[in-house]
């Protein structure tokens, strides 16, 4: 039986991450993880779904917000340095390792359609889908 290239690489090394908040602490978190991962060699599977969808379907990747009186630390964030959303996000899909998924319970909750998906996500998914990707998988990290 020939493997699934989907499943390619062994689930122990694989990295699933669930993005459902949209705080910006959060999703820079969990992308973070996944260019650490990805960098590192380990394969990556990036779920989107409720908030963090709305997010990315928005493309509010940019400018780093924090919340009510924490201006400053957004401030500080960019003099700094540190990576966007988008720059994180591009860092660890140049990897050619880190894979996409669009929760489709959420678009729809979302009131959106798969179109507002073309070039975001490599693959719109359900609950099967996400449990036959993440079954075995030992790292897995919810934001």
């Amino acid at each position: 039986m020939v493997a699934d290239m989907a499943h390619s690489g062994n689930t122990r090394e694989r990295i699933a991450i669930f993005l459902s908040s949209a705080e910006y602490d959060r999703v820079h978190q969990g992308l973070s993880i996944a260019a650490a991962g990805a960098a590192s060699g380990r394969p990556v599977d990036l779920f989107l779904s409720w908030w963090a969808l709305d997010r990315f379907v928005r493309d509010d990747l940019d400018a780093p917000h924090f919340g009510p009186g924490r201006d400053a630390v957004a401030e500080d964030f960019t003099e700094r340095g540190f990576p966007t959303l988008r720059q994180l996000l591009g860092a660890a899909r140049a990897t050619g390792r880190v894979k996409l998924f669009a929760c489709s319970g959420s678009l729809a909750m979302l009131g959106q359609t798969p179109k507002v998906l073309e070039g975001l996500v490599d693959e719109l998914v359900g609950w099967a889908t996400i449990l036959d990707r993440t079954s075995g998988v030992v790292d897995r990290f919810f934001l």
